[in-house]
């Protein structure tokens, strides 16, 4: 399993940013992919999931502000990120979950992560 974030960047707050995964080794038919985050000096936290049938779920923090979606064709996973906050600045990475308990559970394989700086 290979997994790459992009796109993160510096904005200013209220302004958006689409993050991009690329992904090899991850069975997109069934899979269920995540998005994570971990700002300075927190733990990584969960931000958002979507299921090879696309449904989405997301942490309470990020619900109607962020987009997770997936373009199958392209074994991409996509974060569109509206509105953003100085609080969503982190390193943001993808990875593949296993539903778990009402949780997730990420494989070990966190690839590289991608940088959002949201400035006030």
């Amino acid at each position: 399993v290979q997994l790459q974030a992009s796109g993160g960047g510096l904005v200013q707050a209220g302004a958006s940013l689409r993050l991009s995964c690329t992904t090899s080794g991850i069975d997109f038919s069934q899979d269920v992919m995540a998005w994570y985050r971990q700002a300075p000096g927190k733990q990584r936290e969960w931000v958002a999931a979507i299921t090879a049938g696309h449904t989405a779920n997301y942490a309470d923090s990020v619900k109607g502000r962020f987009t997770i979606s997936g373009d199958d064709a392209k074994m991409t996973v996509y974060l569109r990120m509206n509105s953003l906050k100085p609080k969503d600045t982190a390193v943001y990475y993808c990875n593949k979950v296993i539903p778990y308990s009402g949780s997730y559970s990420p494989s070990p394989f966190w690839g590289q992560g991608t940088l959002v700086t949201v400035s006030s």
